[in-house]
């Protein structure tokens, strides 16, 4: 997780985005929108992931909350599942 903080920046290290009204917006990673769970795993994993990429997915029967966005965790366990049996 320290990788996670450094690379995401912001003032406790877990920020994606900053409001100029608001400040500083922690991420939830129970409810990312698909952008912000992009640019999370980009920063995170060290190789390029798009919006594009995970919408595909998403497409694909990839797990969302009912507002549409992403939780990691249901998102990261469903990427293992698809690996492990060759997809679809």
């Amino acid at each position: 997780m320290a990788l996670l903080r450094r690379k995401a920046g912001g003032v406790n290290g877990d920020t994606l985005a900053h409001d100029a009204n608001r400040g500083p917006q922690r991420a939830d990673p129970t409810a990312l929108a698909v952008v912000d769970a992009a640019k999370l795993l980009s920063a995170a994993g060290g190789q390029r992931i798009t919006a594009e990429m995970i919408q595909a997915d998403v497409d694909g029967g990839a797990p969302t909350n009912a507002d549409g966005t992403i939780n990691l965790v249901n998102y990261t366990s469903w990427l293992v599942r698809e690996l492990s049996t060759g997809g679809d």
